[in-house]
């Protein structure tokens, strides 16, 4: 394709987002028996992830038009879904160390729905010290504070301390760029999201991290490209638009396109692609996900660059 990279950027996100809106039934939560949510955790994970994408559409607002009605409509569902938010409340009364009904509540309260009830649970839980305390590793703990930022908590004893949050991880630590390995850069993608609020906020990422990474995403990008891994592709090329000089560049949105199919759905890697629009959908609803947050911050970051006199 010879489009220019921006132009190429929305046209792969909104045919991505048209996918994910057309297809949101397959995502369908009603069959979960309780908030417990013993049957399927990954249909209640992939409607979290909708929800941040569409979340995050609505709040750039560089999409067009028809692309933030869809938005908003993918955001409505998943919160519908959610019995409008009562099945994060009922599984934080339940579980009250479980961490993933405040993260995927902000994805909700960012496209301004709230839920009063889990407003007043998440407000006395955020400031227990076993709230800080839970087991999780290191870029979760980041995941965690970010969701508290979102939510409006994170004052007075629910106030992160980002600076240590960030040096425990491994992209914290800068270091031998070349022993990194795939679930490791997946750790990297998201601490960057967190630190950054999904590019909302890129000077929270320490100078020396912002600099470190200018020098090696260029090169895990290309590597996880040319062994197919196009989910992890595309999260990297995420973490690239998350830099304080944040670049949208040509050849990964060549490559992006690409590997795009017809009606909009991004394959997770080179493999085979189900024929069952069912299985497609659980097969590669995420990297789909990703296309569309990745164009949307490339449209964002394009209109917030200065342009040259």
């Amino acid at each position: 394709m010879s489009l220019p990279p921006t132009e190429l950027a929305h046209t792969v996100s909104s045919r991505a987002l048209h996918w994910l809106h057309a297809n949101r039934a397959y995502g369908d939560l009603s069959d979960l028996p309780d908030a417990d949510l013993v049957s399927d955790r990954g249909a209640y994970k992939a409607l979290g992830e909708t929800a941040l994408a569409a979340s995050l559409v609505l709040r750039g607002g560089a999409a067009g038009t028809t692309e933030l009605a869809l938005a908003r409509e993918l955001l409505a569902y998943c919160w519908e879904q959610t019995s409008n938010g009562s099945l994060l409340y009922e599984r934080l009364l339940r579980n009250p160390l479980k961490t993933d009904p405040l993260e995927t509540y902000a994805h909700f309260t960012r496209g301004g729905h709230r839920l009063p009830e889990l407003d007043e649970l998440l407000a006395h839980t955020v400031a227990l010290t076993s709230a800080h305390a839970v087991e999780h590793v290191p870029n979760r703990r980041l995941g965690v504070a970010n969701a508290v930022r979102v939510t409006g908590l994170d004052h007075g004893p629910g106030t992160p301390r980002w600076e240590a949050l960030t040096r425990d991880t491994w992209l914290g630590s800068t270091p031998e760029p070349w022993h990194i390995d795939w679930l490791t850069a997946y750790a990297v993608t998201h601490t960057v999201y967190h630190l950054t609020d999904w590019g909302r906020l890129p000077d929270g990422l320490p100078v020396d991290v912002a600099a470190y990474l200018r020098d090696w995403l260029p090169v895990w990008t290309d590597i996880w490209a040319e062994a197919g891994h196009w989910d992890l592709m595309a999260e990297l090329m995420i973490v690239d638009l998350c830099l304080p000089d944040a670049r949208v560049d040509a050849e990964d949105w060549r490559r992006l396109a690409e590997i795009q199919h017809d009606d909009g759905m991004v394959p997770r890697d080179d493999k085979p692609v189900d024929d069952d629009p069912a299985q497609r959908f659980e097969d590669h609803q995420h990297p789909t996900i990703v296309a569309v947050i990745a164009g949307n911050l490339a449209l964002s970051r394009a209109l917030d660059s200065p342009r040259p006199d």
